[in-house]
Formats: structure tokens, C-alpha cells, sequence
């Protein structure tokens, strides 16, 4: 079972302008410090990195998906090889998603009812259903540290009738993924999901709901839907403070490194996003100073590492020429090498906030992080 020690929480200052927050996860492979990144490795593999660069880069927990895993290469296939971290070769601690937010970025594969969601693959056009105990079972098989249940993802924009039935039904299934999850022996760990779309009150509503489920910690998802950036952080600035403060705190598929930078200093513990890979393989790299963009011509015969105050292994091998050289080329080294920097990135700046929360300097912190990009 998890423990979470809940090590320094600042809003209990009460000033309200730093609820920053250091603390550590213990689970049945090892330790997560928080606040934490947790790269994205849907179908079990974070794209265009080994196991080796994951540690490099300094990932504790990495994501996977039940959706995409159940697909292919088969829950069959994943319990014969005795669960996901044996068959991925991952022995630290892994994170699954209930496949709710495919269910929506696919949602004209898929058909929400109160039962659950009926859906097509989007491989071969299959059928398939999730109940909300479905999804759980799955990934009690797939054997993660931390499992999510099934919830209703609804878009930006929506009616608030559409956010309140997507509320109810979060709250319904969560209800019965908890009780599945508890009568099969609560092994591993199942989080609630608040959702209530951009409406205070519905968000506000939801989180009463899933925190009277004794979950061992809660997401806020529905957030990075399509909604403006000041309004997904009045809705987190809003629901975070709503959550149990000695249970961890999670925004799902968030973000920029802008976003986690605020969204520690409102209470957050953490984080996924596809961003530092995705972004990797199409040329963008992420520095301290803001976004480079490596195919740009101005690179051509630059001799500097991509940002001089990293130590990732990208940074201390290759200069910018090569690397833009790679990626012009579409060598395959280009996206390992651009992914590797990407993540070391992203995980050193969790770690440059644990510090600075640490060392009780986290405004500090997050106000030369932010002037360090408008000098640019």
C-alpha cells in the first residue's frame, strides 16, 4: 500500500502566495519524491529512450496507459510475463491511466452510458467495453503502483448540463471502482478522479464527492482540454485547496514547464504530459531561458550544447549543429537525443523545486525562473 509523507507544506503560512508542497510517496518499488514529472510511456515504453536514459535523466515514476496496453499488446500477454514492470524491464515505481481520457481524445470511437464506455478500437475496429470495475481489474493485472479509475473527460468548451453529467458519472463509477478494488483485495493503489469541467461550483461539488471516497490520493483531470491557460489554473488555483492535504495531489496531462512551475506553487505534488517527447521528435527543445526551436537555420554551425547550464548527456556530447544536422537528416539518434535532453530537463527542474522548497525559497525560485525567459 502507499504511504504518503507529507514533508513541508507551505499554505500553512496562510499568507496564500507560496502552498508549495515537499513529500515523499512510498510504494511497493520504491521511493517518489515530490513534487514529481512522471514521463509518459503509453504503451509501456517511453518513445525513442531505454530504461538507462530514463535513469539519466533522473525518472522515478514513469505513466502508462490501460487503453493503449490492453489494445496491444494484450492484458493476456502482459499477465503471462507476470505484470507490466517485469515485462517492461521498469523496476521502479509506475503509474496506469483508466483509459477515460483516450475515451475522450477518441470520442467518435466511443460510446458513454451508465454502464461504462463502449468502444472500437482505433487499431483494427475491434468493440471493447470499460465498466468502471473493468478498468480496474486490468490494471490490478497489469500490477502498477498507482491505478486510476475510470472517469468521463468532457472537453472545452461544454454546457454545464454536459459537465454535470459527466460529473455524475465520474462519481458513480468511482464509487465502484473503489468498491471492486476494495472486495479484491485493494492491491496497489486506486485514485479518484475530480472532474466539473470550468465551473467553480461543479468542481467544488465533484471533489466533496470523490474525497468522501477513502482513495489513497485524487486527480484533478479535465484540465489542458482546450480551455485558456488562465482558466485551467483558476480552476486548479480553486479545486487543489479542496483536496485532502495528507494525500498526494495529481494534475493529469499537464504541461509546459510554465504550467508546473505555477501549479507547484498552488499545492500540487504531480504531474504527466506527452510534452518533453513529443515536442523532442519534432525539434522543439525546452532550456532555461525558453524554447529552441533546433531545425531553425541560425543553428547550422553553432557549436554550443543546446542549453550551457545542463548536464544531460545531449548537452555534455553534442553541439546544436549536430544535433539540428540529425534532425534535418530524420536520423534516428535525433529524436533519442533530442527526447533525452527534453526529460533531463523537465525532471532537473522538479528537482531545482524540491530544493527550493527545501530551502523554504520557492517564490525565489519561481520569480528568477519566469524573468529568466522575458530577458530573452
Amino acid at each position: 500500500m502507499l504511504t504518503f509523507d507529507l514533508i513541508k507544506d507551505n499554505s500553512k503560512k496562510g499568507d496564500g502566495r507560496d502552498r508549495s508542497r515537499l513529500g515523499r510517496i512510498i510504494t511497493d518499488h520504491g521511493v517518489v519524491e515530490t513534487p514529481i514529472f512522471m514521463p509518459v510511456g503509453t504503451v509501456g515504453s517511453v518513445k525513442g529512450v531505454s530504461k538507462e536514459d530514463l535513469a539519466h535523466c533522473g525518472a522515478q515514476i514513469i505513466l502508462g496507459n490501460t487503453y493503449h496496453l490492453y489494445l496491444r499488446p494484450g492484458v493476456e500477454v502482459i499477465e503471462t510475463m507476470k505484470g507490466l514492470h517485469a515485462f517492461t524491464a521498469w523496476n521502479k515505481p509506475m503509474l496506469t491511466d483508466s483509459g477515460g481520457f483516450q475515451f475522450f481524445s477518441l470520442a467518435k470511437l466511443a460510446k458513454f452510458t451508465d454502464e461504462g464506455v463502449h468502444f472500437q478500437s482505433h487499431i483494427d475496429g475491434s468493440r471493447h467495453f470499460f465498466s468502471p470495475e473493468r478498468a480496474v481489474e486490468i490494471q490490478m493485472i497489469l500490477g502498477s503502483d498507482i491505478m486510476m479509475s475510470l472517469d468521463w473527460c468532457q472537453g472545452h468548451p461544454a454546457t454545464d448540463q454536459q459537465v454535470a453529467d459527466a460529473l455524475n458519472k465520474t462519481t458513480a463509477w468511482a464509487k465502484r471502482g473503489f468498491d471492486f478494488w476494495q472486495e479484491n483485495g485493494a492491491i496497489n493503489n486506486l485514485f479518484g478522479i475530480v472532474q466539473g469541467g470550468m465551473v467553480k461550483d461543479l468542481r467544488s461539488l465533484s471533489a466533496e464527492q470523490i474525497t468522501a471516497i477513502d482513495f489513497p490520493g485524487f486527480a484533478i483531470g479535465g484540465l489542458s482540454v482546450g480551455e485558456p491557460t488562465d482558466v485551467m489554473y483558476e480552476m486548479a488555483d480553486h479545486t487543489l485547496p479542496l483536496l485532502p492535504s495528507q494525500k498526494p495531489r495529481y494534475i493529469m496531462g499537464v504541461g509546459t514547464p510554465e504550467n508546473l512551475v505555477t501549479l507547484v506553487g498552488m499545492g500540487c505534488d504531480m504531474f504527466d504530459c506527452v510534452m518533453p517527447s513529443r515536442n523532442a521528435r519534432n525539434g522543439q527543445l525546452f532550456t532555461h531561458t525558453g524554447t529552441m526551436n533546433i531545425p531553425n537555420a541560425i543553428y547550422k554551425t553553432d557549436e554550443r550544447p543546446i542549453d550551457e547550464t545542463c548536464d544531460c548527456y545531449t548537452c555534455r556530447n553534442y553541439s546544436r549543429a549536430y544535433l539540428r544536422h540529425l534532425y534535418k537528416s530524420r536520423e534516428l539518434l535525433s529524436y533519442r537525443l533530442n527526447t533525452i535532453h527534453n526529460l533531463y530537463y523537465y525532471l532537473d527542474l522538479m528537482a531545482k523545486m524540491r530544493h527550493a522548497i527545501k530551502e523554504d525559497k520557492f517564490p525565489e525560485f519561481q520569480q528568477q525562473f519566469f524573468k529568466a525567459r522575458q530577458d530573452q
